[in-house]
């Protein structure tokens, strides 16, 4: 009697195939700590550090513990508070406006680019000018790397420049990813990062870091990490954070940073056979000129009218996830519908928020699984 069976559901990020390939070297390099006992501050630590300046090109690298804390922290180095507003893009992670808020400062919330889902430079002036109407002082922009391509910083500067602020690269999406020829965190701008095990770089927990070619700035954020510490633990001279990066998690990167330009290649691979095979049937994302992706996810946006929970629910009956990113832009969630929206609105978050869904994405994504995966959407939308 034949029976039909089922295939097995695909992966959505394949860590365990990462682990595959990295054989013993994590399980090594944990246990080289675990011999130490340098669980704080210990030696892979700066190594990392140094890797990590190595890699993207800045001059200093000041590891922490999540990309949350790492905006939170360039915002607590920069005396960001009451009475000020940052400008962020509304479509992306809570995280970006949540750390402005927690130093006390306003979120702004400004509009992105239908093409990148980028924030946008002339929405982001917008922004500036409604700040000042409601009695905030702007001080900063955080340009958020959506997805794993760069945003248009060629763009956003003289904006910047001209109302005296200064640029945050929120690259917890996109590290690994170049703009204009370098690398993020060598291109001169402040640059964050995260390592939740979901990044293209990723560690077995959270951590993060921070990307600078200002010697003090490295400085106060060193401080800022440990409880504001200045010459001694128990002279703390400003407010800082439990901050540190985890010696594990450290080593666990250090491992995974050595194969990193591997996957990004290999991620790239992957969006360009989706791009050929899809383009056609759905809006397929688009990379702008000068830049790359490291590809954090594959978002793409369905023809409007579709019935996207009907085609999330159809992809699923064949074993093939998706996911949501982000179903509400921050203006829209109860913690941050009160904040100031540039004059205008942010129609094309609100839009992006409505049809968007992203397909798995990941540098051991092969060939015969990713062809199920394009039939699935293809005969869901009865392409």
């Amino acid at each position: 009697m034949n029976q039909h069976l089922r295939s097995e559901p695909v992966p959505f990020i394949d860590l365990a195939a990462q682990r595959r390939r990295l054989g013993k070297s994590i399980d090594e390099a944990v246990g080289r700590v675990l011999a130490h006992c340098q669980f704080i501050n210990g030696p892979e630590v700066t190594q990392l550090e140094a890797q990590l300046a190595a890699f993207s090109g800045a001059r200093h690298v000041v590891s922490c513990s999540s990309g949350t804390d790492a905006l939170l922290m360039v915002l607590m180095a920069k005396g960001v508070g009451r009475g000020d507003a940052v400008l962020c893009p509304s479509f992306t992670f809570c995280a970006t406006g949540e750390a402005v808020a927690l130093t006390g400062a306003t979120p702004v919330f400004v509009d992105v680019d239908a093409a990148t889902f980028n924030i946008d430079a002339n929405s982001l002036q917008r922004g500036i000018a409604t700040a000042r109407k409601n009695g905030l002082k702007p001080r900063a922009v955080i340009a958020v790397d959506l997805f794993g391509q760069s945003a248009d910083y060629d763009a956003i500067a003289p904006v910047a420049a001209e109302a005296g602020l200064f640029v945050i690269d929120d690259a917890a999406q996109a590290f690994g990813a170049s703009y204009q020829g370098r690398r993020l965190g060598g291109h001169g701008i402040i640059t964050t990062t995260s390592f939740f095990p979901a990044k293209p770089l990723g560690c077995f927990g959270d951590g993060g870091a921070i990307f600078t070619d200002d010697a003090g700035l490295a400085e106060t954020l060193r401080s800022i990490r440990v409880h504001g510490q200045g010459s001694d633990k128990y002279d703390n001279v400003r407010l800082g954070l439990t901050g540190r990066l985890d010696t594990i998690q450290a080593a666990i990167l250090i491992e995974k940073l050595r194969i990193f330009d591997d996957e990004i290649v290999a991620r790239d691979k992957v969006a360009e056979r989706y791009a050929r095979a899809l383009g056609n049937v759905v809006t397929v994302p688009r990379l702008a000129e000068g830049r790359n992706s490291v590809w954090a996810q594959y978002t793409i946006r369905l023809p409007e009218s579709s019935d996207r929970d009907g085609f999330a629910a159809a992809l699923k009956a064949q074993g093939v996830p998706t996911a949501i990113y982000y179903p509400k832009s921050m203006h829209q969630q109860t913690a941050y519908r009160d904040f100031p929206v540039v004059d205008g609105g942010v129609p094309t978050s609100e839009k992006l928020s409505a049809d968007v869904i992203s397909l798995p994405m990941h540098a051991y994504l092969d060939e015969p699984t990713q062809d199920r995966i394009i039939t699935a959407v293809r005969g869901a939308l009865g392409a």
